[in-house]
């Protein structure tokens, strides 16, 4: 490719046909210039193109494209992300004439192995270069619609999040598989060598079938445990922590530990540890957008619910440290941000959210501010939730006004957007249908029931989607200004030689919502510090440009990730 590129150049990578494509477009995702590359020269074209211009590289997904870069040691700074912006683009209600839906930009569940070059996990097919292209001009086209400028910066941000996934993925998470054992030991019991229950978990399951009065009880069968409790009076619908608790009889207390014991054995337990970490690394996948309000989820190993009593095993390398660093009630700061509520943002300054309600003499107590704002965010209307959340209407007027419209918009049937414009889903047809049936004047009163206790959950649906939605965002921006930082910081003296690509690298190895923890060489451990707390102000400040909000950190340099 002999033109030179443009100041912001672009280049869609793009498999057509069995070949691979490097095609040069402009800012509307017309094509300049396309080039043909033979796979064994891929990694090495973008290698240097990378570090000549910086471009932005328009793919596919980053789970098809990257990985496979990543494993021959090339970095990507930024792209334009199709798969995980097609979403956002297809729903937003940020302009008047969004994204076309396509079956064939409908993600698939990843596969949790190693992706070859460009494998096709995300799509049914392999498009033509110029199905991507129209795709491309698509997105463009939308992003430049948006007179804000919000959708581009969401859609940055969301592509950023795909090569952080596959990043943390690359460099895993330092796992001690030796301290998990010793955990699950001590909580469990010894394993025993011949298999069966683990000692702790076995004598509550004897204590269990003893209260029942059934040696041979199949605990893990719901049918059979529900049957046995009502024999001995224990009158409960389900076997939940929350409706069990509120019963006295000998067998609760041990039921329950089975219970806590059972979901640690099989989310986690012995087999969990075998499968996913591998020499000193646990290595999840992640789906970056995988919750419709933009959260993460993940599709293997269950990275976003590891269990507390696990943290000690998340330990640095020798000569490197772990930055661990979370955000005090993210989700109510940006509510004040979004609402522009200066009241709730001065609650906010300086302290612990909660106090400052505390301050401002809506509730008595650190508690009944939590249960008020949490009920607020989430629709409680029962409870301590229901009779604190009117209190916040008197002092935070505007940022209550906001999630209240909301949740009237839901009840309407309408469509909610976060604060960079990712759009709630509209509800299905038979939501509609029912609704209209309930508001004839004929309906009988058990559908206007139904169909008014349908449009309360939608409600409290979309009450929490533009908050929760645009927490994730700022997160986004977040994890993508840590990211930028930690590239600049030297290499290490020490290596992580189970790191991968980034063993020289201060690196992202962990994300959670509102939480991140990095592996950084031991000398940079400071300066990686500074970066996350730069990158948190820098989010706040391109989110919500000069809105006096405050968004503390919590942040450690620690070796073990206990807290």
């Amino acid at each position: 490719m002999t033109t030179r590129p443009a100041a912001d150049s672009r280049i869609l990578l793009a498999v057509a046909e069995g070949e691979i494509l490097a095609v040069r477009v402009d800012a509307a995702g017309v094509e300049v210039q396309r080039h043909e590359l033979r796979p064994a020269d891929l990694a090495d074209w973008v290698r240097r193109v990378e570090a000549e211009e910086r471009p932005r590289w328009i793919i596919r997904s980053a789970r098809t494209v990257y990985a496979p870069l990543l494993a021959a040691g090339v970095h990507l700074t930024r792209t334009h992300d199709l798969l995980l912006c097609h979403a956002i683009l297809r729903d937003t209600d940020a302009v008047a004439r969004p994204l076309a839906p396509s079956a064939d930009w409908m993600p698939r569940e990843p596969d949790v192995g190693e992706p070859g070059l460009f494998a096709a996990v995300d799509s049914p097919h392999a498009e033509s270069v110029d199905d991507l292209l129209a795709q491309t001009q698509e997105q463009f086209r939308v992003i430049a619609a948006d007179r804000r400028g919000r959708l581009a910066l969401l859609c940055a941000a969301e592509s950023a999040g795909g090569l952080i996934a596959e990043e943390m993925r690359a460099a895993g998470l330092p796992w001690d598989a030796e301290v998990h054992d010793g955990i699950l030991t001590e909580v469990l019991g010894a394993r025993p060598a011949g298999g069966g229950l683990p000692a702790k978990m076995a004598a509550a399951a004897d204590a269990v079938r003893f209260h029942l009065g059934d040696p041979h009880l199949h605990l893990d069968s719901h049918v059979k445990l529900l049957r046995a409790l009502h024999r001995v009076g224990v009158n409960v619908e389900s076997t939940s922590q929350w409706e069990l608790s509120a019963i006295s009889h000998p067998v609760i207390a041990p039921l329950l530990a089975y219970k806590k014991l059972s979901r640690l054995m099989s989310a986690n337990g012995w087999a969990w540890l075998a499968e996913w970490v591998r020499d000193g690394r646990f290595r999840p996948v992640y789906i970056p957008g995988g919750v419709v309000t933009g959260r993460w989820a993940s599709a293997g190993g269950g990275a976003l619910q590891l269990p507390r009593m696990l943290r000690p095993a998340v330990r640095a390398d020798p000569g490197w440290t772990l930055v661990v660093a979370d955000v005090a009630q993210l989700e109510p700061r940006m509510l004040a941000a979004m609402s522009s509520d200066t009241a709730m943002a001065q609650a906010a300054r300086g302290q612990d959210l909660y106090a400052g309600v505390v301050s401002s003499g809506a509730v008595a107590t650190r508690e009944e501010a939590k249960y008020a704002v949490l009920g607020a965010m989430y629709g409680a209307t029962t409870g301590d939730s229901g009779r604190l959340v009117p209190r916040l209407r008197r002092v935070y007027p505007r940022a209550m006004h906001l999630v209240d419209a909301a949740a009237r918009t839901g009840e309407d049937g309408g469509v909610v957007s976060t604060w960079l414009g990712r759009s709630s889903p509209r509800p299905g047809p038979d939501w509609d249908a029912e609704q209209a049936a309930a508001s004839g004047a004929d309906a009988e009163p058990a559908a206007v029931k139904r169909a008014r206790a349908r449009a309360r959950e939608r409600g409290r649906f979309t009450r929490n989607f533009v908050v929760q939605g645009t927490a994730a965002e700022w997160a986004l921006i977040w994890l993508a200004e840590i990211r930028h930082r930690l590239r600049m910081l030297p290499v290490a003296e020490t290596p992580a030689t189970a790191s991968g690509p980034f063993a020289h690298h201060a690196h992202l190895a962990f994300f959670l919502h509102d939480e991140v923890i990095l592996h950084v060489p031991a000398e940079h451990a400071d300066a990686a510090a500074e970066a996350v707390r730069e990158a948190a102000a820098v989010a706040t400040a391109r989110m919500f440009g000069s809105f006096p909000i405050d968004v503390p950190l919590d942040l450690r340099v620690v070796q073990s990730a206990e807290k």
